[in-house]
């Protein structure tokens, strides 16, 4: 079955290929005084005007991709032109118009490694989050793009919104936390400065793709109100701020209708209300029809032509899918082409940039750390008191985990541990950079003497803690694209470790290597907990900094940490379901290709609607372990003197640093809705990053966001900002907000 679809692949390509040949003889002259070649002319135009030269086979090779090189189900005649990333393109060469070179790049350009090259890892998106700053995930967004254009690809498959509804989620890691305003923000302005290096950006996975359990075809079900005001708030802030060239449908259907198939989210939202100029790309294998897919708003298929090759271009010549439909299809990949620059600026290979990588790496895992607990101030180290250091776990004499999956990026000579078990791949094995803690603190703590244990033995663990100043305990969680994880516990027994070797020294610091919450049974016997997140490329010599105080650590949750899963609105792990499963079927197996009819059945119902994160625990009264905005500092703040301009719709306050050292305080401010409302739960409005040296004031003024005010009406499908007073209220997290003032909106 393989070799025939390849040989009608072979076939259909030949037959295009000669038409182009017969077009490119009688057009080759149009390539270097095309109208289309001027680069004063806006995206719409030039699109327009290439439109108009093509014939349909060469519209319809901008509406697939040709295969990826190292899947051996996924081959096509041109699969070898994907430079060793996830897809390719065709072009159209006799115009001026380059393919499409895509790779995966959610923290850093994956396969460097197996390709020869090298990329830099950043922290993970969530840890990018966690610094709650604009400029670094433009930093970020940059490096990518760079390394990216240094590779030879000229398009981007980053850029994941999707909400921590569920944070057992294994992708958690790639996204941005559980606020709409944060997380599209964040990522809003790491993919418009990584579009800024003339790649074509990428937000997805477009939309609620929550849980990866059965997400080739899962049923999301929610309404169309709680995901306007949730989900899809965090996709259109991201958009707006970014302008994408693509935005990636998801797998999982949605209210019925699969991701690239659906009409409500695709024609009526993204490119109705929203304006969404660019293309809609599917996910790999996520695309299911022709005509109902073409109809509904997916322009191009990856990483076959299964639907959109020649199924379509007989659609077509049927009458089945108007001409209009292909010229809209084509029209937006030639639009993202010439809005993100690839067209006047191909990339040239080069050598990457692996110190500005280093640097960036740093600059950003230092904003991102999270220290959330220090007591009584068992940080930053001093090394007057503290002589003998017991490094403890995660292999932390060696290196520091990473996120597994399409986003992973590969360690510069390897992992740096090897896990048990044979036949294990990289898509999800726990893989370690070689980015060593022990010799980061080390060097920052010449004379102090670090002894290390592996951990394995928490007797062993404890008898060494015991005979240290200071006891650290370096604990991680693996996560990856496919796969959820079964609870937020600590994996391998860590938790059993850490409860021993605190059992030992009370002077133990939990560092947390994790891609999502965790829970901390043993939260009350440790004096510090750390949040390193999957920490980068140059994740060690940040946390030895932040470690010994040469950092003040500022980074705040972008998702809440719940005492235990029973507190989640879905506190049991996603399963699918026994009478949903097919025996033999290979949809089980993880194949996206699989015939999802066979599991039709399999649903998850997203009852709490926009109460996600701290909004859930806002309204079932519940107190999470540490709260959505939370994270300690070195130094101390006061909040004083709130006033809103109800004009201007404006936050003033003042925040003091009342510490004995010079901190970076994320200042935060949310609204409620007027009495009366169905919606009580504060929601992020606004914030602000700003430094103060000891004993100094700052009047802050932070402009309040009312999209997340408003309501959406699903019977007039419009939003609606309610006239009356609405609760204004800042501080330094989501339930430390000790200033309140009203917000009069007539």
């Amino acid at each position: 079955m393989q070799n025939r679809r390849f040989g009608f692949y072979l076939l259909y390509t030949v037959i295009a290929a000669l038409g182009m040949i017969i077009a490119t003889s009688v057009a080759a002259a149009q390539v270097a005084d095309g109208p289309w070649m001027n680069s004063k002319l806006s995206p719409e135009e030039r699109a327009d005007m290439v439109l108009k030269q093509l014939t349909l086979d060469e519209k319809l090779a901008l509406l697939h991709g040709n295969g990826m090189a190292h899947v051996p189900q996924w081959q096509m005649p041109l699969s070898q032109l994907t430079n060793g990333g996830a897809g390719y393109v065709e072009g159209v060469k006799r115009l001026g118009i380059p393919p499409l070179v895509i790779s995966d790049a959610g923290y850093g350009v994956r396969d460097s490694g197996a390709n020869g090259r090298y990329s830099t890892a950043m922290p993970s998106s969530l840890g990018a989050a966690a610094s709650w700053d604009q400029d670094s995930a433009c930093e970020f967004g940059t490096v990518i793009g760079q390394e990216l254009r240094a590779q030879g690809f000229n398009m981007t498959l980053g850029g994941g919104v999707d909400l921590a509804r569920e944070p057992r989620n294994g992708r958690s890691f790639e996204y941005a936390g559980e606020d709409p305003l944060l997380a599209g923000t964040v990522v809003g302005n790491l993919m418009k400065c990584e579009q800024a290096q003339h790649v074509v950006g990428d937000i997805k996975h477009y939309v609620m793709n929550d849980q990866e359990t059965g997400r080739f075809f899962v049923n999301s079900v929610i309404s169309k109100r709680a995901m306007q005001e949730s989900d899809l708030l965090a996709f259109h802030i991201a958009i707006s701020i970014a302008n994408p060239g693509a935005v990636m449908c998801s797998y999982n259907r949605i209210n019925g209708d699969f991701g690239c198939e659906n009409s409500y989210t695709l024609r009526d939202v993204l490119e109705q209300e929203w304006g969404f100029r660019g293309f809609v790309i599917s996910d790999w294998g996520g695309t299911h029809s022709t005509e109902k897919a073409s109809a509904a708003g997916l322009d191009q298929e990856q990483p076959m032509a299964d639907f959109f090759g020649p199924k379509l271009k007989e659609a077509v010549e049927a009458g089945r899918v108007p001409m209009s439909e292909i010229d809209d299809h084509a029209r937006r990949v030639l639009y993202a082409e010439f809005l993100s620059g690839i067209v006047d600026d191909p990339p040239q290979k080069s050598v990457v940039d692996v110190e500005k990588g280093f640097e960036v790496a740093q600059r950003v895992e230092e904003k991102s750390i999270v220290l959330l607990k220090n007591s009584p101030t068992v940080l930053p180290i001093n090394p007057s008191r503290v002589h003998t250091i017991a490094m403890i776990g995660g292999h932390a004499d060696v290196g520091m985990i990473s996120g597994g999956g399409s986003a992973q990026v590969d360690p510069p000579g390897g992992n740096a541990i090897m896990p048990p078990g044979k036949g294990a791949t990289i898509w999800q094995k726990p893989v370690w950079f070689p980015t060593s803690p022990l010799e980061a603190l080390q060097t920052v703590l010449p004379n102090a003497k670090i002894d290390f244990d592996p951990g394995t033995d928490p007797k062993s663990a404890a008898n060494l803690a015991k005979s240290a100043d200071l006891a650290i305990v370096f604990a991680y969680q693996c996560l990856a694209e496919d796969m959820d994880v079964p609870s937020l516990s600590l994996p391998d027994n860590q938790d059993a470790l850490i409860e021993q070797v605190a059992a030992a020294n009370p002077h133990t610091i939990v560092v947390l290597e994790t891609g999502t919450a965790v829970t901390m049974p043993w939260i009350d016997k440790v004096a510090g907990v750390v949040e390193a997140w999957y920490a980068g490329s140059s994740g060690h010599k940040a946390l030895a900094n932040v470690f010994v105080g040469d950092v003040n650590p500022a980074g705040k949750l972008p998702l809440s940490f719940p005492k235990s899963e029973a507190d989640l609105p879905h506190p049991d792990a996603p399963k699918i379901p026994s009478e949903s499963r097919h025996a033999g079927d290979v949809a089980d197996s993880g194949a996206p290709t699989a015939d999802a009819s066979a599991h039709a059945g399999y649903a998850v119902h997203y009852d709490e609607g926009p109460e996600v994160g701290y909004k859930w625990y806002e309204a079932q009264n519940k107190k999470p372990l540490f709260p959505f905005g939370f994270g300690l500092s070195y130094t101390t703040y006061a909040y004083s003197g709130l006033s809103v301009d109800s004009t201007a719709r404006t936050a003033r306050f003042t925040v003091k640093n009342t510490g004995k050292r010079t901190g970076t305080e994320i200042a935060q401010v949310y609204g409620r809705l007027p009495k009366g409302s169905d919606e009580s739960f504060k929601r992020l409005a606004g914030w602000k990053r700003i430094t103060l040296a000891p004993g100094e004031s700052q009047i802050v003024t932070i402009a309040i966001d009312d999209r997340v005010l408003k309501t959406f009406d699903e019977e007039k499908n419009a939003w609606n900002l309610r006239p009356g007073k609405y609760q204004v209220l800042a501080g330094s997290s989501s339930d430390n907000t000790p200033l309140i003032a009203s917000l009069a909106v007539r």
